[in-house]
């Protein structure tokens, strides 16, 4: 933990630097403040980030090629995929800072989501405040300095055909303290093709770089990303689609409105 130890000091000190010094002095895309990207109030996420490329440091990547592997091992895959695919300069660590904030209830740290990369390793300070979707409700993971957090990421629940799923968190802001935490995302080149290691293949194939660009068209269309979920079953076999397209026209059958409005979306699309 001397690692962390040594990371948190460092990083208390760069972001206690004045905010000119942060934008101006850093190189560009390094730095960012609340959420670039956001196109309403409710889509700011009050914490500051660097974002450090893999080429200035490596420790992490070891142990998160490592924790790729024994998953991919689970699966009956002892696949050379993530180091072929996970390039240092893919690859960065990302220095989190979320300050106090008076109005908690209404303003994230960071909006709920779930990352786009194959994993995530997170260590978090003892402030706490990040939070995870399990079984429909928001938890609240306790916070332990020592300890390290592993999120699957949306990459991996594609190439595992959705056996791992990548999770949606969050952070919730705190009204008095400050939190740090630092993230390590295992990405994939923006030339990666991911196809799902298991057949019939719940996902079609894409790439990273399509990936991305879509999360972007979605968040600033709806202010979150939905691909994933319509790519989802874009390979389903035609005879299971079938199925469940009959299955819902003999449930909807007594329902007059539903059963026109069907009719006329299917003869539109004839």
């Amino acid at each position: 933990m001397e690692l962390f130890e040594k990371l948190r000091e460092e990083q208390v000190r760069v972001f206690k630097q004045p905010f000119r010094n942060k934008f101006l002095n850093f190189s560009d895309g390094s730095y960012r403040w609340g959420t670039p990207t956001a196109t309403s109030p409710r889509q700011l996420s009050w914490s500051e980030a660097f974002h450090i490329p893999m080429t200035d440091i490596s420790r992490f990547a070891g142990l998160a090629q490592k924790l790729a592997a024994i998953l991919a091992d689970k699966l009956g895959h002892n696949s050379t995929f993530f180091q072929q695919s996970c390039l240092p300069t893919s690859c960065y660590l990302r220095l989190n800072r979320y300050p106090p904030c008076l109005i908690p209830s209404d303003i994230y740290g960071l909006m709920p989501h779930t990352d786009s990369d194959f994993l995530t390793i997170l260590n978090q300070d003892q402030v706490g405040g990040l939070q995870l979707v399990k079984d429909g409700k928001w938890v609240a993971v306790k916070p332990n300095p020592e300890a390290l957090i592993i999120n699957i990421g949306d990459f991996f629940q594609a190439w595992s055909n959705g056996f791992y799923n990548s999770v949606e968190h969050c952070v919730v802001t705190h009204p008095t303290k400050e939190r740090f935490s630092a993230a390590y995302f295992l990405c994939p080149s923006y030339e990666t093709v991911t196809e799902s290691c298991s057949q019939p293949s719940v996902y079609s194939k894409f790439s990273f770089r399509e990936y991305r660009q879509k999360v972007q068209e979605d968040v600033q269309r709806y202010g979150y990303k939905e691909w994933l979920l319509w790519n989802e079953g874009a390979n389903f076999p035609i005879d299971e689609v079938l199925r469940w397209i009959h299955i819902v026209l003999v449930c909807v059958q007594d329902d007059p409105a539903v059963s026109s409005a069907i009719l006329l979306l299917g003869s539109d699309s004839a």
